[in-house]
């Protein structure tokens, strides 16, 4: 297994964490002595930056493979789901946008299988990057937001809405484009 696969392992490892520390009710709200909110954001933020990094190492060490292909996309799904149901359950974002969010998430996978069955692949859009970026500050501002710090969920709340537009926005180009590739097929 090379350095980015691991890195992608490592990602999906951390999202049983994550959710113990953000739905678990510790004594005083405190995890090993810090802010179980704090140590959420940290274990989300080091999640994605191995996204970024295990896609960037790939490239640069020309270590694609298609296990990195598959299991990538996987792990960023598993992150972002825990994530907001997460987020859901402790009362910090809305159950249907985070409905949106997760069932684009699922539809675009749908599509991209199906595509990739065909031999064809359909890469990520600029929007679906927005939308992940968007994704990633909803979830680390109303981590951060969630019972103490205002401003940051304030922020996460302005995220949350941009991802939802992203998200369905993004789901309608990979739709149209998933449609182009079908019909060039035939």
């Amino acid at each position: 297994m090379n350095l980015p696969n691991a890195l992608t392992l490592a990602r999906i490892f951390l999202v049983p964490l994550l959710v113990v520390v953000l739905l678990t009710k510790f004594e005083g709200r405190l995890v090993f002595g810090i802010r179980k909110e704090l140590v959420g954001a940290a274990i989300f933020g080091i999640a994605s930056l191995t996204d970024w990094l295990d896609g960037y190492l790939a490239r640069r060490r020309k270590q694609v493979t298609t296990l990195g292909q598959l299991m990538d996309p996987v792990a960023d799904k598993l992150l972002v789901t825990a994530a907001l149901v997460s987020l859901v359950q402790m009362d910090a974002a809305p159950a249907w946008m985070a409905a949106v969010i997760i069932g684009r998430e699922f539809a675009i996978t749908v599509l991209r299988s199906i595509a990739w069955a065909r031999g064809v692949v359909i890469p990520a859009s600029p929007l679906g990057k927005i939308k992940m970026a968007a994704q990633v500050t909803a979830i680390l501002g109303l981590i951060l937001g969630h019972e103490h710090l205002q401003p940051f969920y304030v922020i996460g709340r302005i995220a949350l809405w941009a991802a939802v537009i992203t998200a369905v926005l993004s789901a309608i180009d990979y739709y149209r484009r998933f449609n182009g590739v079908l019909s060039a097929a035939r």
